[in-house]
């Protein structure tokens, strides 16, 4: 009879927990209801969880937001991306989240 062997923990797939995909979504909601960003989508890897965002949903993301698997006892890393750079990074998401307030947004009259 075979077993079935469990998945070190470096090699199971990261995620975001429930708060923080909670305080992702307020924050992605908001701007869902400017009309400034329209779809999102999930992924992971075993070291990074992603939550990409996008202004169409056939474009590449406009902005990334990552987790990035502590190691050992440390934090968590938090990382904000744009088609280029890296925007902000940190290890709280709160920190993340009120980065896109800074960024320069197009006026319109």
């Amino acid at each position: 009879m075979s077993s079935v062997t469990p998945l070190k923990r470096r090699d199971r797939p990261f995620y975001f927990s429930k708060s923080e995909f909670t305080q992702i979504v307020a924050a992605y909601s908001t701007r869902v209801a400017r009309a400034e960003w329209r779809d999102y989508a999930l992924d992971h890897t075993p070291k990074i969880a992603f939550f990409s965002i996008f202004k169409h949903s056939q474009e590449t993301p406009i902005y990334v937001i990552e987790k990035h698997r502590p190691q050992g006892k440390e934090a968590p890393l938090f990382m904000l991306r744009d088609r280029k750079r890296v925007v902000a990074r940190s290890s709280k998401l709160s920190t993340i989240l009120e980065s896109f307030e800074k960024i320069p947004k197009l006026v319109q009259s």
